[in-house]
């Protein structure tokens, strides 16, 4: 066989198991052929042998960048190796990127929420709370306590039929010491903040309650500052419609390349409010969140005959640490929303370990979606 179609054939398989990062090897040695070859005679065969074989080294490396940047590899909280934290990462964000509903991912979520009383999930629908003003004047001082006031209720305590009428939420305080401060519109409440990080990210997180008597529109402008207080990057966040007494969710998301590799000396946060200009549908929109394995299942069914837009908030917990936080948007059309009397699901994959999850979600009227 000749040498040109033997490089040939090795670029290719190097490509090929470059998805699995072990082509590297045979791309490097059909890389090196091909320079020999291009040395000895200068062909377009011998260029598209270098072509694939670049692109066979490149791929490995990028997906190590991916994952642990220009870092070391380190081991997670899971105990996963090195080879093993780079597929997930990888594949799983591709994954979780394209939004893929599949029905029996909607079954299989219907199914757990029955069925999973060993699963601890908690699930706040975008309606009026129930609890008493008492309950709702302390609410503020949820993330200073050190056990979970009574006024919180469980899940596990509710029968299934009742989960989504609202007023069900317990917020474990955040044992987090990341200095914050800012401001916050007449008539809305912190019910607990958060701040988590990883590699590649730092997140200020706010769970937030509307009390102002109206429909609201509310905006965010987070600042990481450093320790002389100067900006170091802005992050802005829109809730486009919460009911009165509804909880809803901020996370301000930084990319720790724009603060200089590392995590800032302090948040702050602005947040305004005003009317909405959708239309609230958060009434005709059932959400179900299920656990299986390190992964949330969300579920969103939209009862109405409009197309309806679902934001929802997962926030992953092992005990009182928030380990991961995921925005997601369950769809079923082109538009990212969801058609009249249907549902559709999304998967969550969280790279730590958590004993439960709560959500959070809006829905209004997608219009010109």
């Amino acid at each position: 066989m000749h040498i040109t179609t033997i490089a040939l054939i090795t670029s290719i398989i190097g490509l090929i198991s470059s998805f699995f990062l072990v082509g590297i090897i045979p791309s490097l040695v059909s890389f090196v052929m091909g320079i020999r070859l291009i040395i000895e005679e200068k062909s377009i065969d011998i260029a598209r042998i270098l072509a694939i074989s670049t692109a066979g080294i490149l791929l490995p490396i990028v997906m190590y960048l991916n994952t642990f940047g220009l870092h070391l590899p380190t081991p997670d909280e899971s105990g996963r190796n090195f080879y093993q934290q780079i597929m997930i990462n990888n594949y799983s964000n591709l994954a979780k990127g394209l939004g893929i509903a599949k029905e029996e991912d909607t079954a299989l979520a219907e199914e757990n929420i029955s069925d999973s009383d060993d699963e601890e999930m908690t699930y706040y629908t975008n309606t009026p709370k129930t609890h008493s003003e008492e309950a709702a004047n302390s609410a503020g001082a949820l993330a200073s306590s050190e056990k979970l006031p009574e006024i919180f209720e469980s899940l596990d305590s509710i029968a299934p039929a009742e989960r989504n009428k609202g007023g069900i939420i317990s917020i474990a305080p955040s044992d987090d010491d990341m200095p914050s401060y800012g401001g916050l519109p007449v008539g809305t409440l912190i019910v607990a903040q958060y701040f988590r990080e990883d590699d590649h990210n730092a997140n200020p997180i706010l769970v937030l309650q509307n009390k102002s008597g109206d429909l609201c529109r509310y905006e965010c402008i987070f600042t990481a500052r450093d320790k002389d207080g100067n900006e170091m990057a802005i992050s802005e966040k829109t809730v486009e419609v919460v009911r009165d007494g509804s909880v809803f969710v901020f996370e301000g998301r930084f990319d720790k390349k724009d603060l200089g590799g590392s995590i800032p000396d302090a948040f702050e946060f602005s947040i305004s409010k005003r009317d909405p200009y959708e239309k609230d549908m958060s009434a005709d929109v059932a959400v179900y969140t299920a656990v299986e394995g390190n992964s949330a299942i969300l579920t969103a069914e939209n009862k109405s005959d409009k197309k309806v837009k679902v934001d929802a908030y997962v926030l992953f917990f092992d005990g009182k640490e928030l380990v991961d936080c995921m925005w997601m948007i369950p769809q079923n059309t082109d538009e990212v929303c969801l058609e009249p009397g249907s549902a559709a699901s999304i998967k969550g994959d969280a790279y730590y370990r958590f004993d439960h999850v709560e959500t959070f979600y809006t829905a209004y009227e997608a219009v010109g979606e």
